[in-house]
């Protein structure tokens, strides 16, 4: 059976439990705890040098990144996964490639520092996050569901129009990351509330909560992290990105 090494604390790895569930691949599910180090394991180490999830492994097949993982998935299991998480028409998929293109620079990086800013800088620095910081990353983040919004989404039900596609499962999981530590970030946007409905109804909400259950508990990783021997590693990347 094929493994899926995974941290649901991690965006992506969501994405790619989501979608596997969702569509009816099975897997088993190998728990990589990033805030206690398990990357770093020697055992880990074995199985990818990347040391990060998501990490696939289908027989000897080895595959990193999520993006990577849910087109592979598709493309193998083409005969039982619907047409519209990956469309084959070619313009329709082009618009899909140009969502995950763009968002790695744009959502995800903006999502992520304001998560990481609001969860977890205070514990690694020991400090509390400069409120020039924290206001500069959440007007990022801002401008990044704005183009969401007025760009790629419009008046459609879905990114790529009537249906749902791999750009909103892997939009979705990526604005549910600052949202999990309480900052709404659906205000304003008046579009993405009744999107992340329907993406949420597409899934089934039952599904979809168990996805992200672990991350709207993320209170609980500092203690988690205070027993990481890592822990000191993680300042100086920190402060080079929050320079």
């Amino acid at each position: 059976m094929m493994e899926l090494y995974l941290d649901l604390h991690s965006p992506p790895c969501r994405s790619v439990f989501l979608f596997a569930k969702a569509v009816g691949i099975p897997f088993e599910f190998k728990l990589v705890e990033l805030a206690t180090g398990q990357q770093y394991s020697e055992e880990f180490g074995k199985v990818s040098l990347m040391r990060k999830v998501p990490v696939m492994k289908d027989g000897s097949f080895i595959l990193t990144e999520s993006v990577a993982i849910l087109k592979y998935l598709v493309q193998k299991h083409s005969s039982s996964v619907a047409d519209h998480w990956y469309p084959a028409d070619l313009q329709q998929r082009a618009r899909v490639n140009e969502y995950l293109s763009w968002q790695h620079m744009n959502l995800r990086t903006h999502g992520s520092k304001v998560f990481l800013l609001r969860a977890l800088f205070p514990v690694i620095m020991g400090s509390e996050v400069p409120k020039e910081k924290m206001d500069a990353a959440v007007e990022d983040l801002n401008q990044s569901l704005k183009m969401l919004e007025d760009y790629f989404l419009q008046n459609k039900p879905f990114i790529i129009g009537d249906k749902i596609s791999l750009a909103d499962l892997v939009a979705v999981v990526e604005i549910m990351q600052p949202v999990a530590t309480g900052l709404d970030v659906f205000e304003g946007h008046p579009k993405l509330i009744s999107w992340r409905e329907r993406v949420k109804k597409a899934f089934g909400e039952k599904l979809f909560d168990e996805s992200h259950e672990v991350i709207m508990k993320v209170s609980s990783l500092p203690h988690k992290m205070q027993n990481n021997s890592e822990l000191e590693m993680l300042k100086p990347k920190f402060q080079k990105i929050f320079s």
